[in-house]
């Protein structure tokens, strides 16, 4: 495992870890941080489909470290695959901790997105060089 983020060119989100993102034992709770990888993701999508996309599937998370309140949470994207209609997209999350400014990755997952027309259907992607 690297102990450098990737380049900021396929940097998609940042955000900070608040303390409304905790679960009752004062942890960053998991869903919050899925949730900042599927926007990261589907964002990383959008932009190759020109248009809407979905989220319809995830393989693949694994959670390597924990993230604390404070801790800044970078999601960078890149893509694995681009069928007719969907576009699987590999999320890699790193923090850079608020005490020490160190960057470690926390954790990673694969996701797969769907184009949509605007009542929701499937639609075939542009055709990419």
């Amino acid at each position: 495992m690297s102990d450098t983020p990737p380049s900021d060119d396929r940097l998609q989100l940042r955000a900070i870890a608040m303390p409304a993102d905790t679960n009752y034992n004062g942890d960053i709770f998991g869903g919050w941080l899925l949730s900042q990888m599927d926007l990261a993701g589907s964002n990383f999508a959008l932009q190759m489909a020109h248009g809407r996309v979905a989220t319809i599937g995830l393989t693949a998370m694994n959670f390597h470290n924990p993230v604390y309140v404070g801790d800044e949470v970078s999601c960078y994207c890149n893509l694995v695959q681009v069928g007719k209609t969907s576009i699987t997209v590999h999320v890699e999350t790193w923090v850079r901790r608020h005490h020490d400014g160190t960057s470690i990755k926390v954790t990673e997952g694969t996701f797969t997105f769907v184009a949509i027309d605007e009542h929701g259907r499937k639609r075939p992607l542009p055709q990419h060089e």
